[in-house]
């Protein structure tokens, strides 16, 4: 059974992955949130309301509730977690603000406790802009598991930030603590980035956190290489939207098309929607969720789902995602839609599909990848 229950100096906590599923393998919580709340407990932080960054599931929020954390995000599930957790555990959630990370903080906080996030070029984004916002007193905190602390991450912080201490490994946890230095020049964030689609006329927008943001990844071109739309397909989604690519050809190819674009990334969504501004400028025919894949979709209501699934989620690796998005698109296709699913060939999607649909098409495959075409029939 998985551990349910944070213990720290401090107290104790009953925390959950969001959503929360049954047989769930993974805590809420990892050595470096132990390590952080260890810390602070030998050294107390200064009166005044923290920053806290990419705190997966509220952990840290939750077991630092009384300071009025401030929770920067790009996880729309890591907000949502935060607040089950603070509910779990009938605390104030009131003290807590959740911040997207598409929204910059509006403060100096003196203490910042960031957990290095599976994209460096987020945590980059994230020290740009907060490296106005530092006082030389506040204090800040990087946390994480010793094999996302590369090299790279101390040479971000030094350039950003300041100077770097890093204590001893525990649990196979690091933490490090860097001391503002206000005479670095200005650290302009360099995102989002902008990069032409060949063979289209389009400029595509990708934030910090968006998956492949440099080009277009290479699951989508081989989609892409084979994509065909059909007149009847009014209700298009893009599922797991990212850039938005998939949902940007589609809505081009048949201009007649409402596109939803769906993900839990803030950064995904904005990208999504700067990008779909190219072809409907006043955006009628786009329509953006932010939330747990199709989770309150109505049942039957789409006709084609385009879908390249993550394999992760945060630093998991896994095919949980992949396989709810399997199960909801089932529902949430009208008789006779469509889901398009690519992905590499070892995941053996497949076999899954035919879970959920009896009516299953490879229609391409290379030494790489493999694209399946799933017709709902009932």
């Amino acid at each position: 059974m998985t551990e349910k229950l944070l213990s720290a100096p401090s107290g104790k906590w009953i925390l959950s992955r969001f959503p929360q599923r049954q047989k769930e393998l993974l805590r809420a919580w990892d050595a470096a949130d132990e390590y952080v709340l260890q810390h602070l407990s030998e050294r107390p932080p200064a009166p005044g309301r923290p920053l806290i960054a990419n705190d997966s599931f509220g952990a840290l929020s939750t077991a630092l509730n009384e300071l009025a954390p401030v929770n920067w995000s790009d996880s729309w599930l890591a907000h949502e977690g935060l607040r089950a957790n603070l509910a779990t555990n009938q605390l104030n959630a009131a003290q807590v603000m959740s911040l997207p990370s598409t929204t910059t903080p509006d403060f100096c906080p003196q203490l910042t406790i960031i957990k290095v996030p599976k994209t460096l070029a987020l945590l980059e984004d994230q020290l740009c802009r907060l490296q106005p916002l530092l006082a030389a007193n506040s204090r800040v905190i990087l946390a994480g598991m010793a094999k996302a602390m590369t090299s790279a991450v101390w040479q971000m912080l030094e350039r950003i930030i300041g100077p770097t201490q890093t204590g001893p490994t525990r649990k196979k946890a690091q933490l490090i603590e860097v001391t503002v230095d206000n005479n670095l020049p200005r650290a302009d964030s360099p995102y989002p980035t902008r990069w032409p689609l060949v063979g289209t006329p389009f400029n595509i927008s990708n934030h910090a956190n968006v998956f492949s943001r440099q080009k277009l990844d290479i699951g989508t071109r081989f989609m892409l290489e084979h994509l065909t739309l059909k007149p009847h397909q009014q209700d298009i989604i893009d599922l797991g939207c990212g850039n938005g690519i998939l949902g940007l050809t589609a809505g081009a190819s048949n201009t007649e098309a409402n596109v939803h674009f769906i993900d839990e990334s803030y950064m995904a969504i904005e990208s999504a929607r700067d990008n779909f501004t190219q072809i409907n400028p006043s955006l009628e025919r786009g329509r953006f969720y932010l939330g747990d894949g199709l989770s309150g979709f109505e049942h039957n209501s789409a006709d084609l789902i385009l879908c390249n699934p993550p394999f992760h989620q945060s630093h998991a690796i896994g095919d949980t995602v992949a396989l709810t998005m399997f199960q909801d698109a089932a529902q949430v296709l009208r008789k006779d839609g469509e889901l398009w699913v690519v992905g590499n060939r070892h995941l053996g999607y497949h076999i899954k599909l035919k879970r959920w649909f009896s009516d299953l098409e490879l229609l391409a495959s290379n030494s790489k990848f493999v694209l399946f075409r799933a017709r709902q029939n009932r």
